[in-house]
């Protein structure tokens, strides 16, 4: 069996794994790149395959990392079967659409041609197959592949993929522990090889019993100053995660009454995506579902859908709160917010999720006193604060811990979606728990045997 790293080798975005088995073709995952721009130069570059060979195409979850290609494999020929978790086939149809449309926004506005088209994403929609957690399912003669939950975000999974006797499983993302909604990983169980990602392999997490503490912190110091606090989030679990705990903040009066608004469509459709699948909820979410508790409505919450409920949003006088995406403030409505406040002291930008290098979120991470949106340079002097704990990342213990208690614990290791920090620290981790382990740091364009 030889695998291809196309992609997230050396780095966290454009996930894209081939394997060739037996005369077949598969990729798990056909992620797009991210950076600076919403569209990075590279998803415009050949796949390094030929789209039209692949028998079918194993999808983890959502996320644009991670499926942010696919429609361009439709176009270039691909005519199998997309397989991936029925949560995940709905909520990849939102973020291909809402891509779509930042895409054309920004071909109107930049002259960056769109990497698809509506029609495109109309085809890859039918070649979705839903699969359920724990199911083997046949993907071509003797090559099977099972999907078990990830705990990232709703619809998550890791692929369990055996062909030639031998077992290969593909992490996907891994969640982080004791997070709202979603349940946790999934056992790694047997594999004779990894391919982990390492997004956090370098990190640990503060605690995730005090996540809600420190959201509330956040909250009441920007309230008291009179600011606004701004949350760039992904639209896809952490905003649901952050609405989780506002009600229950809200509900137990632990944060003063002020606006919020979710200034999301593709969050407000995600959420709807959410609560068709309670099937997937931890025991927590399912209690409060039974007992009648909506925890994505609760009082002073506004959604804002249209541009002019977006643009209504100036007009409401702080203290306000906003969440909006992009999560790493490369597009989307959140940069029209951040180019609004971020120079008011009163203000606060909470960063809630991995900031990709050269994203304007990594910059206010790193202190910048100056950022530039929308070719307007404008000073940094809101606080900018971070809770690691909201990340749908499992840390460096998670990751090692969940290999380490495998049921039989691979022999190699492939890690990927990782920057070269994290991915040599986990190495050092990984050789310490399992001594005799194979690890590798493979490059985009590099191939193993298994």
């Amino acid at each position: 069996m030889k695998l291809t790293f196309n992609g997230a080798a050396g780095e966290v975005t454009g996930s894209c794994h081939h394997i060739e088995t037996g005369g077949h073709k598969f990729l798990v995952d056909c992620g797009q790149f991210q950076g600076s721009h919403f569209i990075a130069d590279r998803n415009y570059n050949p796949f390094g395959f030929n789209a039209a060979e692949l028998d079918a195409v194993m999808i983890t979850h959502a996320h644009l990392d991670h499926t942010g290609r696919v429609p361009q494999l439709i176009h270039q020929g691909f005519t199998g079967p997309l397989y991936a978790n029925h949560a995940t086939k709905d909520l990849t149809k939102l973020i291909w659409e809402d891509a779509l449309g930042v895409m054309l926004y920004n071909e109107k506005k930049y002259e960056d041609p769109p990497l698809f088209h509506q029609d495109d994403i109309d085809s890859a929609w039918r070649h979705f197959k839903g699969v359920d957690y724990g199911k083997q399912i046949a993907v071509a003669e003797s090559v099977q592949a099972s999907f078990f939950d990830a705990g990232h975000i709703l619809g998550s999974a890791f692929i369990r993929f055996e062909a030639e006797g031998k077992t290969v499983v593909f992490s996907g993302d891994i969640g982080n522990s004791h997070v709202p909604i979603v349940r946790e990983t999934h056992p790694l169980g047997e594999a004779d090889a990894l391919v982990l990602e390492t997004t956090y392999g370098a990190v640990s997490h503060e605690d995730p019993e005090k996540r809600i503490y420190l959201l509330q912190g956040a909250i009441v110091d920007t309230m008291k100053r009179g600011g606004v606090l701004m949350i760039p989030a992904f639209s896809l679990e952490r905003t649901q995660e952050i609405l989780y705990e506002m009600n229950q903040l809200v509900e137990s009066k632990l944060i003063p009454r002020v606006p919020i608004f979710l200034d999301s469509p593709l969050a407000a459709a995600a959420t709807e995506v959410f609560e068709k699948y309670p099937q997937y909820y931890d025991e927590a979410a399912h209690y409060l579902v039974g007992k009648g508790d909506n925890f994505f409505k609760f009082p002073g919450l506004a959604i804002t859908k249209t541009s002019d409920e977006s643009k209504h949003i100036n007009d409401v006088r702080a203290p306000k709160i906003i969440i909006a995406g992009s999560g790493m403030i490369n597009g989307g409505r959140i940069q029209h917010h951040v180019l609004r406040y971020v120079s008011d002291p009163k203000s606060m930008v909470l960063i809630v999720s991995y900031q990709a290098e050269g994203t304007i979120g990594r910059r206010l991470l790193q202190g910048a006193r100056e950022v530039k949106i929308y070719g307007q340079t404008v000073p940094v002097h809101a606080e900018v604060r971070a809770i690691g704990a909201y990340s749908a990342h499992g840390d460096q213990n998670k990751l090692v811990r969940w290999v380490a208690d495998a049921k039989r614990p691979p022999k190699k290791i492939f890690l990927v979606h990782g920057e070269p920090a994290s991915r040599d620290s986990m190495e050092e981790k990984l050789k310490e728990a399992l001594p005799g382990v194979e690890v590798y740091k493979p490059m985009v364009g590099e191939s193993a045997e298994v």
